[in-house]
């Protein structure tokens, strides 16, 4: 079979982040070769991105079994789904004056580094369809978490008149089709979250409607404990909430559940551009993880210091055999 992109990382590849890319693909498959599942966590604008090209078959292929992201690429993988023809893009943002910025504000677009996002088509285009699903679901006094809402939104049908990309390229509906574990800590700071705070001020809807961070903890605790067997890996594509909550199941498990059986996270690999220093958790390197009891002594530990919207694709398709 040609490996085309494998073959290549596997012959050029070959010293610094470089060999780090294919020493953390390489023992990734060997994860999951060994009855080990994975959990990816997706920080960042990598929905916005379109990581879901390839991210999508990684979850088809049952190379992903749980996901932890923001609330933004909980989201934004769905945005670019029913309003991708309305992005723009904005290769020169680099020299944008505050004067541009707002002109592009006034036009309704809210960009990401050098891709704007729609308000209009992509954000209230959602908006009215989420939202009843969110009062429908109160109407029947039931409570969900953010992404099983996102989920009844894809899987509805509701969204369909308005696809731009082939259904195949969206990450979201890859997992809402396998109904894949999914934990969104921090689900408030994102722009579903925001809408859904302003329908809680003007009393249209209970905050106890969408199930909360403390729920997804004890969700995502159960899930570990059962699947954890064979061992559970942790990639981490960026830093920041996405990685530091999930992780910390762990200890909070070992340590305040005082279940001593449980055993640490047994593949580590973050790709990340945070500096090691400042006390940032998203720079820390992966040895320091082992004194809050996360990592063992002897897990496997990779760091990759690149931008993850070139590294997670070629590990991706890596795994892929492509």
């Amino acid at each position: 079979m040609s490996k085309p992109i494998s073959d290549f990382i596997e012959k050029y590849y070959l010293h610094f982040n470089a060999a780090s890319l294919v020493d953390a693909a390489k023992a990734y498959e060997n994860q999951l070769e060994g009855g080990s599942k994975m959990l990816v966590s997706l920080a960042g604008a990598m929905s916005t991105a379109e990581l879901g090209k390839i991210f999508a078959e990684i979850i088809r292929k049952d190379k992903v079994h749980i996901v932890s992201c923001t609330g933004a690429n909980l989201e934004e993988d769905v945005m670019n789904l029913v309003a991708h023809s309305h992005y723009k893009r904005v290769p020169e943002y680099r020299d944008l004056t505050p004067q541009d910025e707002w002109k592009l504000l006034e036009k309704g677009l809210n960009r990401v580094t050098d891709t704007c996002i729609p308000e209009e088509e992509a954000f209230r285009r959602l908006q009215k369809h989420i939202v009843k699903i969110w009062k429908d679901a109160e109407a029947k006094g039931e409570r969900y978490f953010p992404h099983e809402y996102m989920y009844k939104l894809l899987l509805s049908g509701v969204l369909e008149e308005y696809y731009e990309i082939d259904l195949k390229d969206s990450w979201m509906y890859a997992a809402a089709e396998k109904n894949l574990p999914i934990v969104v800590p921090g689900w408030e700071d994102s722009t579903m979250g925001n809408i859904f705070a302003s329908y809680v001020m003007k009393g249209e809807l209970k905050a106890s409607t969408v199930k909360s961070g403390i729920e997804y903890m004890t969700f995502l605790a159960d899930w570990y404990t059962d699947n954890s067997k064979e061992g559970i890996g942790f990639f981490q594509i960026g830093g920041g909430i996405a990685g530091d909550f999930p992780i910390c199941v762990v200890p909070m498990l070992y340590q305040d559940m005082e279940r001593t059986d449980t055993p640490f996270w047994n593949y580590f690999c973050q790709i990340s551009d945070s500096t090691t220093s400042y006390g940032s958790y998203s720079g820390a390197v992966p040895n320091e993880k082992i004194t809050w009891g996360k990592l063992d002594i002897d897990t496997p530990k990779y760091i990759i210091e690149s931008d993850a919207t070139i590294v997670a694709p070629l590990i991706f398709a890596y795994l892929l055999e492509m």
